[in-house]
């Protein structure tokens, strides 16, 4: 079964409920040599009234830490994340966790304006 890390609204419980029908089993975890930034929201409806989503970079420095919770799903599971996340221009990369796991993780593909 893969492992999926997310730093988002993957961890919201409305959204698995809402993706997956159930709510996922967590362990906290970290993506090393990665930064935040934020990502103008612009083709998913968002209730919450947020105008940016938490997106990441990779920055390639050691002691940069992005927190977030890693998930073990179904390839179904990973195929309804998929369509939920690719929505706002995101792509699914494979990445190594301060944990060691190897984990799919979601990371924003540059083709809309990004915000600070």
């Amino acid at each position: 079964m893969p492992l999926l890390f997310s730093y988002g609204t993957l961890q919201q419980q409305e959204v698995q409920l809402s993706l997956f029908g159930r709510l996922l089993q967590g362990h906290s975890d970290e993506l090393v040599g990665f930064e935040q930034t934020k990502v103008r929201i612009q083709n998913r409806l968002d209730t919450s009234g947020r105008t940016h989503n938490v997106n990441v970079v990779l920055n390639g420095k050691n002691d940069s830490r992005v927190s977030g919770t890693v998930f073990q799903i179904t390839e179904i599971e990973l195929a309804a994340a998929d369509q939920y996340e690719q929505v706002d221009a995101y792509q699914r990369v494979s990445t190594m966790l301060a944990s060691g796991k190897q984990a799919w993780l979601y990371v924003y593909d540059g083709s809309a304006t990004e915000a600070s």
